[in-house]
């Protein structure tokens, strides 16, 4: 399989797209990868890349965009950050992405038992963990919880429960903070140049649910 040049990447709709990656996590399931010759693509994208999608997970070692998508190189922008949310340097990468280098999806990928979610639905309990960057990065998580928590209910990773509504509405608010904060995604959006979908990861079975 060669590598997305310039010609293959414009004919690829935002539809297509999507359904490409469909199609890659399901040869990922089934342990059948695509021929690719990975050293040729490296000399296939030595003058330049065009990837069809941009895809926002987690650091998790578990969830490599590449790999659950079986996609090979210049094929996607991989953007990863702890716990899948968006700031204004992901938005920028994001435009970049789909704006300059003619991308036609964004797809912000969560997963199951994300440990990013974890800490914060802990951080409330727990004594902090020492270390002020990560204290910040798990508190983007609070407004959502505080949403999407039952009066009564137990504030703990230990809630399965909790835990994966958590991870399902972290994504939806990932979307929602695309179309709110970059202007440029939104209309493009909106002219059908691209397309903005969430998805999970079953850290479990490997399969990827679009949502």
């Amino acid at each position: 399989m060669k590598a997305h040049t310039s010609e293959t990447q414009a004919t690829i709709t935002p539809d297509k797209a999507l359904e490409i990656l469909k199609e890659g996590n399901e040869r990922f399931v089934k342990n059948l990868k695509a021929n690719r010759d990975l050293l040729s693509q490296v000399n296939d994208t030595r003058t330049g890349q065009w990837p069809f999608a941009v895809i926002l997970s987690c650091i998790d070692s578990r969830t490599s965009a590449e790999l659950i998508f079986d996609q090979g190189l210049g094929d996607i922008f991989s953007v990863r950050i702890a716990g899948n949310f968006v700031n204004q340097d992901i938005l920028g990468s994001m435009e970049f992405g789909c704006n300059v280098a003619g991308s036609k999806l964004v797809v912000v990928l969560g997963h199951t038992k994300c440990g990013a979610l974890k800490g914060g639905l802990d951080a409330a309990s727990i004594k902090p963990l020492g270390m002020d960057n990560l204290n910040h990065l798990i508190s983007h998580f609070n407004p959502i919880i505080n949403n999407i928590i039952n009066d009564g209910e137990e504030r703990s990773s230990s809630n399965a429960n909790l835990l994966e509504r958590l991870n399902h509405h972290n994504v939806l608010n990932a979307i929602e903070n695309i179309r709110k904060q970059s202007s440029t995604l939104k209309q493009m959006e909106q002219e059908g140049k691209i397309k903005i979908v969430g998805a999970n990861y079953n850290v479990e079975t490997g399969v990827v649910d679009f949502l």
